[in-house]
């Protein structure tokens, strides 16, 4: 006689089916998790604005300096005034891509693969991190829109919030190439070794820190082609619209981005900004999928 042993209990895991609210669970979960990792890591804060304040206090108190003994054609302008757009610029494309590298770390760790594993698509997860990413670089651009009385800004409301909100278009654009790049970069080290060198030339090049008139050809050629330009000029006519200044001396520190003659009006300039973080942000999306 024969006895049947009684066979294990089978437990049965069900996986819900995607859909666009789980979607959206999804990338509110990356957005929350990006600011809780902000906000624990203070040292990061701290560190992110001190390059930013350095760039405005120190440079431009020693531009001003400079040019008032010289006797340039700075007039009533205060070249602290001049560079603060790009300083809150530069703050934003710091912290952007270092919410970027994010990645980066979470691949190293397996952490990124559970995120891919999860039953949502995995393009919820590139889209809560560089809209993510582009919060983030905003709270800590805004402590720089909080210091522009020390700039000679005024705190005009109307132009804090114009501020705020052209950051964060430009931040989203930067998150979206920062993850763009780390969708394939397998450690840390290369993945700031790349970001330092593009991120260098970008600044220098995107008339954050001088005007952009009266440059040689093939410089006026580069920064025409550089994306932060387009990022860092609304943000200036934004300041100067709220400035007493003569017309010689808006002419000089805020002539605008030019093509072949033609003055790029602002709203062109925030549409290319954010038609190119989409674009980058897609392009993230399609590595995300391709990826392991």
């Amino acid at each position: 006689m024969t006895s049947t042993a009684p066979s294990a209990g089978v437990v049965r895991v069900t996986v819900p089916e995607r859909s666009v609210r789980h979607d959206l669970r999804a990338v509110k979960i990356v957005l929350h998790r990006e600011l809780i990792r902000f906000w624990r890591d203070k040292l990061r804060m701290v560190s992110g604005l001190i390059q930013p304040v350095l760039w405005l206090l120190v440079m431009g108190t020693g531009l001003s300096n400079l040019m008032a003994s010289g006797g340039g054609p700075s007039g009533d302008v205060d070249l602290k005034t001049f560079i603060f757009p790009g300083v809150c610029a530069m703050s934003v494309m710091f912290t952007a891509m270092f919410s970027a590298g994010s990645i980066v770390w979470d691949r190293e760790f397996g952490f990124l693969r559970e995120m891919l594993v999860a039953p949502v698509a995995r393009g919820a997860i590139v889209v809560g991190k560089c809209v993510g990413g582009a919060l983030v670089a905003t709270l800590q651009g805004m402590v720089i829109v909080l210091l522009a009385g020390l700039a000679g800004v005024p705190y005009d409301p109307l132009l804090l919030l114009e501020l705020v909100g052209l950051m964060f278009i430009g931040a989203f654009a930067l998150t979206g190439f920062g993850v763009m790049m780390a969708a394939r970069i397998k450690s840390m080290q290369s993945f700031f070794g790349l970001m330092q060198m593009a991120m260098m030339p970008m600044m220098f090049l995107s008339g954050a820190l001088y005007p952009l008139s009266g440059l040689p050809t093939w410089l006026t050629v580069l920064t025409r082609f550089n994306p932060l330009t387009y990022a860092v000029d609304p943000l200036r006519q934004a300041v100067f619209a709220h400035l007493d200044v003569s017309p010689a001396l808006e002419r000089t520190f805020n002539p605008g981005v030019t093509w072949n003659g033609w003055v790029v009006p602002v709203w062109l300039e925030v549409l290319i900004v954010l038609l190119m973080g989409l674009g980058l942000m897609g392009v993230a999306i399609l590595e995300f999928r391709r990826a392991e």
